[in-house]
């Protein structure tokens, strides 16, 4: 059992759901990335660098893909709120497995640049 799945044990379907869903993704894309807890939320994390961050707040859900992904897909998420480092989704409108797999990969490839 990890950091994520006590973190998840506290939320009710179907977020909870959604917010495994993402994590297989996660999972799919960077086998390798490690849970964590950071800030609170779930993490992941490659190299020591966060790759994402997720997490559930009262009328919504996050993505925390840090900053460049928001800026290099800001024209594929024009559909949700988003700030500097992070986008809002809900149940009715989730980030699509394609969107997330795109952020990720720039994420993945901002960390091995580093």
């Amino acid at each position: 059992m990890s950091v994520i799945d006590d973190y998840l044990d506290a939320i009710k379907s179907p977020e909870r759901k959604e917010l495994e869903r993402i994590r297989s993704i996660v999972k799919e894309v960077a086998p390798d990335a490690v849970e964590a807890i950071s800030y609170r939320i779930p993490t992941f994390k490659v190299n020591g660098q966060p790759l994402l961050y997720f997490a559930v707040f009262k009328n919504h859900l996050s993505l925390f893909p840090t900053s460049r992904p928001i800026e290099s897909l800001k024209d594929q998420l024009k559909d949700y709120k988003i700030s500097k480092g992070a986008i809002q989704f809900t149940l009715d409108n989730p980030l699509s497995k394609k969107l997330i797999v795109e952020l990720l990969k720039i994420r993945l490839d901002d960390i091995k640049r580093k």
